[in-house]
């Protein structure tokens, strides 16, 4: 069918509002990736990065040397790993009971749930629970404290209340008890929601900074995210070469490209988990979003 004038100027802004969105969302990793790649003397001269200047790998092989990375790097990953199981769990074993009509007190525990999303006890509050649970420099206190958000566990509630209430029945009749229908016919059939679900929480357990910092003061339970700031408030005062193995190589190598090779490697893990997580993201989060 032929497209009328409209149809096609409304087609090119379109594409060229989403050409707009898609670079300025794509750009600044692209920037921080090329410039790690570049040579240290020319990239600090500035400018766009649409290639590298002058390729240079020597900041990567400086940063890989170094054992605290690899130190930060594993209890990140084991946080979020452990973090994002036992949240997700969580999240389905409280989701469930309150996704059932016939649970007395239902609606107000969804808006005692709902409150904690409008406030919280604060930070000094916090701390003190940790400290009194004797948490502190420990691993859960980095797994604990956050276990569960309120807005994941209402998107899960959402989605339990979609599943045909049949399914329940007929397995109550067959004489499955509450947590045989959890973990053998709800959760099961719940993929796209299970996945939206530990999306978030995965993403926010790996980008997760400040517990790290009031929680953590052993180096060895040190995440990522304190180690890259730890690198960039050292710079300027020249302690982020002065700490690097292998000196005489990072003779040319600028403090500048230190903390962009250290930024493209925190992200490699969640660029490669996400296209795979990706395709259940809209319909994890869509699912049942409609009832109240």
């Amino acid at each position: 069918m032929k497209k009328s004038k409209a149809e096609i100027i409304g087609m090119i802004i379109n594409g060229v509002a989403l050409f707009l969105i898609a670079f300025i969302t794509i750009y600044p990793f692209w920037h921080v990736l090329m410039y790690s790649i570049s040579d240290s003397q020319r990239a600090s001269a500035g400018g766009l990065f649409f290639l590298p200047k002058g390729l240079d790998i020597t900041g990567y092989e400086l940063v890989l040397k170094q054992p605290q990375l690899y130190n930060a790097y594993w209890n990140t990953i084991a946080r979020t790993a452990v973090g994002t199981l036992l949240s997700v769990i969580l999240t389905a074993m409280l989701a469930y009971p309150l996704s059932l009509s016939r649970l007395k007190g239902r609606k107000f525990l969804c808006i005692a749930i709902f409150f904690t999303m409008l406030f919280n006890g604060g930070m000094i509050p916090t701390y003190l629970l940790v400290n009194d649970l004797h948490m502190i420099d420990t691993f859960w206190a980095l797994v604990i404290p956050n276990a569960m958000s309120a807005y994941n566990l209402f998107i899960m509630r959402n989605y339990f209340q979609s599943i045909p209430a049949s399914l329940e029945e007929s397995a109550r009749i067959d004489g499955a008890n509450p947590i045989t229908v959890l973990f053998r016919i709800i959760l099961p059939i719940s993929t796209p929601t299970l996945a939206a679900v530990g999306m978030f929480y995965g993403v926010s357990n790996w980008n997760a900074y400040l517990d790290g910092v009031l929680y953590i003061n052993n180096n060895s339970l040190q995440i990522l995210q304190v180690y890259l700031r730890n690198l960039f408030s050292s710079a300027g005062s020249g302690a982020v070469l002065s700490g690097i193995q292998g000196i005489s190589d990072a003779a040319r190598v600028t403090e500048e490209t230190l903390k962009m090779v250290t930024i493209s490697v925190s992200v490699i893990p969640i660029l490669i988990v996400y296209p795979y997580l990706q395709k259940y993201y809209t319909t994890g989060i869509t699912t049942g979003a409609v009832k109240g």
